[in-house]
């Protein structure tokens, strides 16, 4: 089975965000921060992993995606905060 994972992005600390889903994190994130695909994430520079969670189908992502952005701003802050204070960019950490 693969993994799959649903992420946010930012352009800044407390900046826009962006709740995504993939099964390539890696793959994904080198999208968004080389501006490979257009719309709501290249229009804003948001490139910045500072939220990800894995799961073990893309099914169980996928759901939990469509939770996450039903969601207020200040859950999805609230959860960044909790497991990312610092807001750091947690792309080299992934590769």
């Amino acid at each position: 089975m693969k993994q799959a994972y649903i992420y946010i992005i930012t352009n800044k600390r407390n900046g826009t965000l962006y709740t995504g889903v993939t099964s390539d994190l890696v793959k994904r994130i080198y999208e968004h921060k080389h501006k490979l695909t257009q719309g709501f994430s290249a229009k804003y520079g948001l490139d910045m992993l500072v939220y990800y969670e894995i799961f073990d189908n893309i099914e169980s992502a996928i759901e939990r995606e469509k939770y996450l952005k039903g969601k207020r701003r200040e859950f999805k802050i609230k959860l960044i905060n909790d497991f990312n204070p610092a807001w750091e960019d947690l792309y080299d950490k992934i590769l």
